[in-house]
């Protein structure tokens, strides 16, 4: 076998791997149910958790001025006898918290 054949070869082989391995990764994101575990483990840092879903789709999303894909989910939670539910958005290829927010109840009306 002529060397220059098989360093040839081999660079090239190298090349190309290395290649598909940053086409994957740069289009990879990080699954709904490891984003919903990591969530649940910081929220149960606080008490224990009721309940909690996610959005097994990426969405869209801007934030200042930022474009990510994200998965969208929420938590529920019992403090002090009451149930508090609040909504979360993670960003899909890193599966970080971009932002947390409470949902409020909305208030009986009163006659």
């Amino acid at each position: 076998m002529n060397w220059k054949s098989f360093i040839l070869g081999a660079t090239v082989g190298v090349i190309g791997g290395y290649a598909v391995k940053e086409i994957i990764s740069t289009k990879s994101v990080v699954s709904p149910e490891k984003v919903l575990d990591h969530v649940r483990k910081q929220f149960k840092q606080n008490g224990p958790i009721s309940g909690s879903w996610i959005h097994m789709k990426t969405e869209p999303y801007e934030k200042q001025q930022i474009h990510y894909h994200v998965y969208k989910g929420g938590i529920s939670k019992v403090n002090n006898g009451e149930n508090e539910q609040y909504e979360f958005i993670a960003d899909a290829s890193t599966g970080t918290l971009l932002d947390v927010r409470e949902l409020r109840k909305a208030q009986e009306p009163v006659y």
